[in-house]
């Protein structure tokens, strides 16, 4: 039987009270050494004698024991007797003197798996000496009143003999309530030895696993691990008989049907066993799995969809942008081949508008994903307003009054100047949108200090901050259109008016930059879009704003450009303009072709390479090789995808520069120069 296996270690070897175990006839089955003690007796001396050979005793007291034993057996609950007299050797008695012992009882039932009462577990209290004081205090007050100190040693005698009756029935209660939890639990109980060996299991085994307790006692508990599990259970037991205690400890447990079932387990050590509770969460993997794969599968769908309204988006105004290119070239063409030079450069001006505008949407297309090449510099807000104004004002049109409230002392910020331009003339665009009737627009700038707690709201680093807000009159947004403005071609504009990338740029750039964008709008009462960007520390050459005239610049006598691009196009293309602008070009159509003739004696004075290249070696591979052998190579990147990775996270070394497609004759002339010379 388990539980009384482990009754036994939990009260035989190491309770300091004292315990009795009888069979069903009132023989004595077992004692601990706590009752040994309070006996005077040794183990062999009363084992398997009837209780009351071994502890004679008058026999009203044997009477009222024996019904207080038929009561458990009837009932199967603890059982507690007032009094039991018996007789015991004296101490100090020579040749056999006895003395008499009287005792508060509590019987408890133990049971076995058939539910059926086997053994009765006598616990006793000693309470000697309070029935002694009790008699002495009964026989000096018959027949004479008793002292007051007399009746409060008798009050308080009564008391104490109360308290140990309560103790022993709470006792018994708390035993019962134990031997419940162990039938009843729906978890797996585990009492096992360090090697493995199981000695009780409660009956949840066979509930779960199937395995009868007679099946399972005695038998190794690694028979029933999952052979991919042993490993890791090892190293579970091994922690515990370090002393260490596991909490939802998983592995898998054979079914008596053959199968595995996952338990998860709380355990650890106990009297010098493994004490384990597990519980069956097979059914919550599964769900957890089935939960899992049904999560990938909508966010692949979520994915697909998006991809499905991205490429919508994009093929439809692409589609528009390339019929302007491709209708333009080819009126340009028929006009060519009919002698008529009269409107070339119109047709030419419609086939480069449309090449401009397919340029700025794939911008777009970067900022929104935050992956575009910027090139901050240190820039006056305010004075990048004012420049804008004379284009702004002509963009709103007669009917909106535009108003600039600049900020004196404003700070500088490190931000790509175009893009700051165009995210302005964005976010005016969409306010004169808001605007059909007419209205007022008010552009401001501001400096701003975060605290740690305003910096949370805004989800921004705590610090120093410049402001740029454009506020309407117009429309405004709902709450639930505000949570969308940002997404990709989400625009609240008639179909083919807008592509729904405006925001989206706007938003990616400023993030992309170290800032944030906040929207404040109600319905009927206008919206003020503000852009967050950090300060710049320190003074700085705000002088960059200025533009300079266009310019041809051009090469000085022998200077050498190797090209590396493997799109022919683009290649014949770029190495035309160098050589027009008088510059001696080599050209390589794939990484290691670009290599050897850096690794050769050709002079080269700037390596200008594609970052996506064929051959196994990307652009700043490339470039990274011919510093080895010409450690002030300078190298000016040219890609069409801001692919940061490739040019080193986006971190570029001296003498190095980025240069976006599609770029115009005279910007790519430019850099050239300027990287030579430098």
């Amino acid at each position: 039987m388990s539980l009384p296996d482990l009754d036994y270690a939990g009260l035989f070897d190491g309770s300091p009270n004292p315990y009795l175990v009888l069979d069903r006839d009132l023989n004595i089955a077992g004692a601990n050494r706590a009752y040994l003690n309070s006996v005077k007796r040794e183990l062999p001396e009363i084992l398997g004698r009837w209780a009351w050979d071994a502890f004679p005793s008058d026999a009203e007291t044997v009477r009222q024991a024996v019904d207080s034993f038929e009561r458990v057996k009837a009932t199967g609950r603890p059982d507690t007797m007032a009094l039991l007299r018996f007789d015991v050797p004296r101490p100090d008695a020579q040749g056999g003197g006895m003395e008499r012992r009287f005792w508060s009882i509590t019987h408890v039932p133990v049971f076995d798996a058939g539910g059926k009462v086997t053994l009765i577990l006598q616990h006793p209290i000693d309470v000697t000496e309070l029935e002694r004081l009790r008699e002495a205090v009964d026989t000096e007050s018959r027949g004479m009143e008793l002292y007051p100190e007399q009746t409060g040693i008798f009050e308080r005698a009564q008391h104490v003999y109360a308290e140990n009756q309560k103790l022993a029935t709470e006792i018994a209660k708390r035993t019962a309530d134990r031997n419940r939890l162990w039938e009843m639990s729906a978890d797996i109980i585990l009492i096992a030895g360090f090697d493995g060996t199981m000695e009780a299991v409660n009956p949840a085994w066979t509930e779960v696993l199937g395995w009868r307790e007679e099946e399972l006692v005695g038998r190794s508990l690694l028979d029933l691990i999952h052979p991919d599990d042993l490993t890791h259970t090892l190293e579970g037991t091994a922690g515990i008989l370090q002393g260490a205690a596991l909490r939802n400890f998983e592995n898998r447990y054979r079914n008596r049907d053959g199968s595995y079932r996952t338990l998860s387990w709380t355990a650890g050590p106990g009297d010098g066993r493994i004490v384990a509770i597990g519980r069956d969460v097979t059914e919550e993997l599964l769900r957890a799995s089935a939960l899992a794969k049904a999560e990938e599968q909508l966010r692949q769908s979520q994915k697909m969809e998006a991809v499905g309204q991205l490429t919508g988006g994009l093929a439809h105004d692409f589609n528009n942008l390339l019929t302007a290119v491709t209708g333009g070239l080819e009126l340009l063409g028929h006009r060519v081949a009919a002698g008529q030079y009269d409107k070339l450069d119109r047709y030419m001006s419609m086939a480069l508008t449309g090449a401009q505008r397919a340029a700025a949407l794939t911008q777009r297309l970067l900022a929104f994903s935050r992956r575009q090449t910027l090139a901050p510099v240190a820039t006056d807000t305010d004075r990048l307003v004012a420049g804008m104004s004379e284009i702004i004002d002509r963009t709103l049109g007669p009917s909106i009054e535009l108003h600039f409230a600049a900020t004196a002392g404003l700070w500088p910020v490190l931000v790509d100047a175009p893009q700051l331009e165009n995210a302005l003339l964005n976010l005016c665009i969409n306010a004169r949108d808001a605007m059909p009737d007419g209205g007022r627009l008010t552009i401001e700038t501001s400096n701003k200090t975060l605290d740690a707690r305003a910096a949370a709201a805004q989800d921004l680093p705590e610090g120093d901050y410049v402001s740029l807000c454009v506020t309407d009159t117009g429309t405004g947004m709902s709450s639930d259109i505000i949570e969308r403005v940002f997404d990709p071609f989400f625009t609240t504009k008639p179909l083919g008016e807008g592509t729904g990338l405006g925001l989206s740029m706007i938003y990616g750039f400023v993030r992309q930059s170290g800032g944030q964008v906040r929207i404040y709008s109600e319905v009927g009462q206008g919206t003020t879009m503000c852009l967050y960007l950090p300060r710049l520390v320190g003074t700085h050459d705000l002088s960059q704003l200025e533009q300079a005239p266009a310019a041809r610049h051009r090469a000085e006598q022998g200077q050498t450009v190797l090209l590396v691009e493997d799109e022919a196009a683009i290649r014949e293309l770029v190495s035309e303009i160098l050589g027009d602008a008088g510059y001696r070009v080599l050209t390589a159509s794939n990484g290691p072709l670009g290599v050897a003739l850096l690794q050769s004696d050709e002079r080269i004075d700037l390596l200008v390479t594609d970052v996506g290249l064929p051959g196994g070696l990307n652009g700043r591979q490339v470039a990274d090789a011919g510093r080895v052998t010409r450690p002030g190579l300078r190298v000016l990147f040219v890609t069409g995808y801001a692919a940061n990775a490739a040019v080193g996270a986006g971190h570029l070394d001296e003498g190095m520069s980025v240069l976006t497609k599609p770029f115009n004759v005279l910007e790519l002339e430019r850099r050239v120069s300027e990287m030579i010379v430098a």
